[in-house]
C-alpha cells in the first residue's frame, strides 16, 4: 500500500467493464499490428496529445474527441503513422472509426483512432478493415496484453501496469499500456499512452487528473531529445465502480489522482528502460533550485546531453559533461554553490571536483545498469526528477533505416 493504492497485475482490460484484442492484419511482417480497446459502458474521455506543429490526422481526429468528451472504444494500427498523409491521411483515420463502430453497435464519433509507425506512408486501408473485423471478433475481458503487444513498433518488450484504490469505500482500479522506445523527449514524444479505469469521475476532473498525472510521469522522460507527430495519451472511465463521481471536491480525488499518476509513471519508466539502444537507466534529479522550473530545466539539460548520454554508455564517469549541462540550462545557478552527486557518492562542490585521483567508486557507479544523478543548486526548494538513458551504437543502427 502506498498513498492509498496497491499497485497490482495487469492492464487495460484490470478494470471492470472493459475488452480488448490485438491481432495480426499484415501491416507489418507476422507481427500483431491492430488493437481495439472497448468499454461495456459509456466512458468520460480524458486526453493529452504532441506539441508538435506537424501532427498526425488521428491526433487530430483525437483532439475533435477530446473536446466531446465522452468515447466507447479505441482502435490502434501499428507499422504506419498516418502521418503527413493529407486529407486522404484524414478521410482514411475517420473510416476506421468508422468501421469499427459498424462492428461495435455504436456511433463513430464514439470511437478514438490512433497510428504509429513510419511517417508518409499511406494506409493499408483493406488490411486495416479485415484486422478491425478480426479484432472485434476476439474481443475479451484478458486481451490487454494481447493488445499492449500489437501496438508496439521498435519496442523490444510489451509495458503494461495497473493499480488499485477505494473510492467512497469500493475498490477501484486504472490500468494501462503504452508504446513507446525512440523520438522520446519532453511532451511525450513518439509514444501511445491508453489508460482505462472503472472509477466514475466527472469529466473536468478526468482532464486534470491526467494532466497532473503526465506532468509527472510521460512529461518527465528522454530517450533521445526528439519529438513525434502521434504522440497520445488517452484515458477512458466508465463507472462500473459505483462510487460517487470524482470531482474537484471529493475527498478521494487525491487518492484517485495518486494511483492514476502511479500507473502513468510505471508506464513511462517502462518507455525509458525499453530505451532504443539503452543500456542504462539514469534518473536525474535537480535539488536546492530557486523555482520548479529552473529544476526542471537543469534536469532536461542533463537528460538530453548526448555528451553525456554517450559518456554513460562508455561507462566514463565524465561529470564534467552533467557540470557544463547544467550551466547551460537557464536556470539561475551560481557555480560556487554547485554539488553533484552519482548516486551517493559526491564529485564536485563549490566549483572544484571532489575526486581527482582514485576513480574506481565513481567510475563503479556508472558500470550498474541503474543510478542516479543529483545536481544540487543550493539556491532554493524546489526539486525535479527526469527519468533517462545512455545512448548506444545500436540506436544509432535502429534508426539509420528510413523504415524504422
Amino acid at each position: 500500500m502506498n498513498n492509498n493504492y496497491i499497485v497490482i497485475d495487469g492492464g487495460v482490460t484490470a478494470p471492470q467493464g472493459f475488452r480488448a484484442a490485438g491481432i495480426h492484419a499484415g501491416i507489418k511482417g507476422k507481427k500483431k499490428d491492430v488493437a481495439l480497446l472497448v468499454s461495456d459502458h459509456d466512458c468520460a474521455l480524458a486526453g493529452i496529445f504532441t506539441k508538435n506543429r506537424v501532427f498526425a490526422a488521428p491526433v487530430a481526429l483525437c483532439r475533435e474527441r477530446v473536446a466531446r468528451g465522452s468515447a466507447r472504444a479505441i482502435v490502434i494500427n501499428s507499422g504506419c503513422a498516418n502521418a503527413c498523409t493529407g486529407e486522404q491521411g484524414m478521410a482514411d483515420a475517420n473510416e476506421m472509426a468508422r468501421l469499427t463502430a459498424e462492428q461495435l453497435g455504436i456511433e463513430a464519433n464514439a470511437v478514438c483512432v490512433c497510428s504509429t509507425g513510419t511517417i508518409g506512408l499511406p494506409l493499408p486501408m483493406e488490411r486495416i478493415a479485415n484486422g478491425i473485423r478480426d479484432a472485434a471478433a476476439a474481443l475479451s475481458d484478458d486481451g490487454g496484453t494481447d493488445a499492449a503487444t500489437a501496438i508496439m513498433t521498435t519496442d523490444t518488450r510489451r509495458k503494461e501496469a495497473a493499480a488499485e484504490c477505494l473510492i467512497d469505500g469500493k475498490t477501484v482500479k486504472i490500468g494501462g499500456m503504452t508504446k513507446g522506445a525512440g523520438m522520446i523527449c519532453p511532451d511525450m514524444a513518439t509514444m501511445l499512452g491508453f489508460i482505462t479505469t472503472d472509477a466514475a469521475v466527472s469529466q473536468p476532473f478526468l482532464q486534470k487528473a491526467l494532466a497532473r498525472a503526465a506532468a509527472h510521469s510521460f512529461n518527465r522522460i528522454s530517450v533521445d531529445g526528439d519529438q513525434s507527430t502521434n504522440d497520445t495519451v488517452l484515458l477512458l472511465a466508465n463507472g462500473a465502480a459505483g462510487n460517487i463521481p470524482v470531482d474537484e471536491n471529493h475527498p478521494d480525488a487525491g487518492v484517485f489522482t495518486a494511483a492514476l499518476t502511479a500507473v502513468c509513471t510505471a508506464l513511462a519508466k517502462a518507455i525509458v528502460l525499453d530505451g532504443e539502444g539503452a543500456t542504462k537507466f539514469v534518473t536525474v534529479t535537480c535539488r536546492g533550485a530557486k523555482t520548479s522550473g529552473d529544476a526542471l530545466a537543469v534536469a532536461r539539460a542533463v537528460s538530453n546531453s548526448l555528451l553525456v548520454k554517450t559518456a554513460w554508455f562508455g561507462q566514463d564517469p565524465n561529470w564534467g559533461r552533467v557540470v557544463a549541462a547544467a550551466g547551460y540550462s537557464g536556470a539561475e545557478l551560481d557555480q560556487s554553490k554547485l554539488e553533484v552527486y552519482y548516486d551517493d557518492l559526491l564529485v564536485f562542490r563549490n566549483g572544484v571536483p571532489v575526486m581527482q585521483r582514485d576513480l574506481s567508486q565513481l567510475e563503479a557507479v556508472v558500470q550498474k545498469p541503474a543510478f542516479q544523478i543529483i545536481i544540487d543548486l543550493h539556491l532554493g526548494n524546489a526539486t525535479e526528477t527526469v527519468f533517462t538513458c545512455d545512448c548506444s551504437h545500436e540506436y544509432v543502427n535502429i534508426n539509420a533505416s528510413y523504415m524504422t
